[in-house]
């Protein structure tokens, strides 16, 4: 099992951010199931103000390459991410069309 972290900016916008929770309160079956296909085991996204971070456990048949790839092929999916894009932004640093950031780890207790 492997872990990642990531991060995205909403739009810093109360009525936008209520909504976008709103969303995921309810996420769609299809958006779930492609979660699940693509051998992640476990998500949590977690907010502070406009920032979200995502946790992901992730099975060994994993990768960001494969998940992109299905993604784009599932027009469920497509119509979910053009949905968010209403309340996303992306962060400064972030490469044209980037929303989730990995994030590097700089610490772990266990070590």
């Amino acid at each position: 099992m492997k872990r990642y972290c990531l991060a995205c900016d909403l739009k810093d916008d109360a009525a936008l951010i209520a909504e976008y929770e709103k969303w995921h309160r309810n996420v769609w079956p299809e958006i779930k199931k492609s979660i699940t296909d693509s051998g992640i085991l476990s998500m949590e996204i977690y907010r502070a103000a406009n920032r979200m971070f995502m946790i992901m456990e992730t099975d060994d048949s994993f990768s960001f390459e494969k998940k992109a790839s299905m993604d784009t092929s599932n027009k469920k999916v497509q119509e979910w991410e053009e949905l968010m894009w209403k309340y996303q932004q992306q962060m400064p640093f972030a490469k044209k069309g980037e929303k989730w950031i990995l994030m590097e780890k700089i610490f772990d207790l266990q070590s």
